[in-house]
């Protein structure tokens, strides 16, 4: 099943919806028994949201490492019959969107490299901020890459890495990698995962009934395949899992918080639990902020869907404003090699969605949503509702202005790309034929979560918990241009 939250397919259909392209999911399972595969797989369809350019799952019994992985959704990727030779154990699996790295087959994990110790597989969730300088230092040492992702420099720099057990060479590696780092590794009779000192982007674990265990990006995809005493992996920290004995130790301390806002704003599925909080319930608190700093006169709230939903709960029960849905969103446009009529194209949010003409002929409405990124998808959705009656259309936005690019694991465009860094508020507006238009401030998106520190916000500040190079971008597209 797809989440609906995804925007699957709207590439492949020549137009780009505006929201942050998803990261990637990650998770490994260690059990007892020779199906770990089929659990990886059903862990994967809950982390669907995260990526939905490519997937895989690598499988070993201890002693052979065997793989499947490929371009597209993890029900297009695994047929009936692909899981049937991958037997054994220990299983990691990967969702993919290319943040870093272009979208081709070599670069879909996970990867799977030989090394004098065995065989290594490896699934990664971030973006090293200083890949390309690693990528360089590979090179100069005489490694062949075979692609363009920062994932594959990762599990090259572990290969070689010195130590007497895994754990201590993924211990002596780490300190050299800056940015974000969610790792899932797959060793001997081993899953070892660990996350970047910042903590930048979630990782849990979990114990299995039959005593094996689980870690993957997102609880709920712990939940789905049946773990309890779930916790999250700490910042530097390295978890082992090996049969039904799970054990953890601090490889690195701890620098600065610096967790991923969008994981709370956008990303994590409503169900999941990160940094002692529940996503939908923090969504609906920014959803009342925002009432609170942008109050409106107005007959009914109406989100975009799906992910904007708890905050226009929250809006419409601070404001008292009637709450109702005014966008019907197809979720199955899916990927698709029918190529649309350019008159299509042009109607692509409305390929997306349809209107509720009742719940809006007449009122005046207040459209919740979740962020603005390149301004393509607000004014057509603000076009659609006039045209559907509304007597006034304001727009209210539940986090700040995205102004800034990230470089850790989130494509929400160059400088060029984002509207609120070419246009303030007031010229947005104007640029979506809104009424009014809102941005929840900084200060009160973190009294929402609670919290005053620990939170990357740099996409909105231009304050980068780890210095970055600016130029970053086009260094991807280099390489990406080199490997192609």
């Amino acid at each position: 099943m797809i989440d609906p939250d995804s925007d699957v397919g709207a590439d492949r259909l020549g137009f780009e919806l505006d929201r942050p392209k998803e990261e990637c999911g990650v998770l490994g399972i260690s059990t007892v028994g020779d199906d770990a595969a089929r659990s990886a797989f059903f862990g994967l369809y809950a982390l669907q949201h995260r990526g939905q350019e490519a997937a895989g799952i690598a499988v070993s019994d201890g002693r052979a490492v065997r793989i499947h992985k490929g371009q597209g959704l993890v029900s297009q990727v695994f047929e009936p019959g692909s899981l049937d030779h991958l037997v054994g154990g220990l299983a990691i699996g990967h969702t993919r969107y290319s943040t870093t790295g272009s979208n081709s087959d070599r670069n879909v994990q996970p990867y799977v490299v030989e090394t004098m110790h065995g065989p290594l597989a490896v699934a990664h969730n971030g973006n090293l901020v200083n890949a390309d300088q690693l990528r360089i230092g590979l090179l100069e040492r005489g490694a062949g890459l075979q692609s363009s992702s920062d994932s594959e420099v990762l599990a090259l720099m572990l290969a070689a890495s010195e130590g007497a057990s895994w754990e201590e060479r993924l211990g002596n590696v780490m300190h050299k990698w800056e940015g974000a780092f969610s790792l899932v590794i797959m060793c001997g009779t081993k899953i070892i995962a660990t996350r970047d000192p910042w903590g930048f982007r979630p990782l849990s674990f979990g114990k299995l009934p039959n005593g094996g265990h689980v870690v993957a990006s997102e609880t709920g995809a712990l939940k789905t395949i049946g773990c309890d005493n779930i916790r999250e992996i700490n910042a530097g920290e390295i978890v082992v899992l090996q049969g039904q004995v799970a054990r953890s130790h601090q490889a690195i301390m701890p620098k600065d918080q610096a967790r991923c806002t969008f994981e709370q704003i956008y990303f994590s599925r409503p169900d999941a639990e990160w940094d002692g909080m529940n996503v939908h319930q923090t969504r609906q608190k920014l959803g009342v902020e925002l009432w609170h700093e942008h109050p409106v006169e107005a007959d009914v709230v109406m989100p975009v869907p799906d992910s904007s939903m708890p905050a226009a709960i929250g809006f419409a029960s601070a404001s008292g404003i009637m709450y109702n849905e005014g966008f019907v969103k197809n979720r199955y446009i899916g990927r698709t090699f029918i190529e649309p009529t350019d008159e299509l194209r042009r109607q692509g949010v409305a390929m997306k969605f349809n209107t509720l003409n009742e719940n809006i002929f007449g009122k005046r409405v207040v459209i919740i949503d979740d962020s603005i990124v390149r301004g393509t998808t607000s004014g057509p959705l603000v076009r659609m509702v006039r045209e559907a009656g509304a007597t006034e259309v304001h727009v209210r936005i539940t986090c700040p202005p995205i102004a800034h690019p990230c470089f850790f694991g989130v494509d929400m465009g160059s400088y060029e790309e984002l509207i609120a860094h070419q246009l303030g508020v007031p010229e947005i507006c104007e640029h979506i034929g809104a009424d009014s238009l809102g941005f929840l401030s900084v200060d009160r998106m973190m009294k929402a979560l609670d919290r005053t520190e620990g939170y990357c916000n740099a996409c909105f500040t231009g304050s980068y918990p780890v210095p970055v190079q600016l130029n970053l971008l086009t260094t991807k597209q280099r390489f990406d241009g080199v490997l192609k």
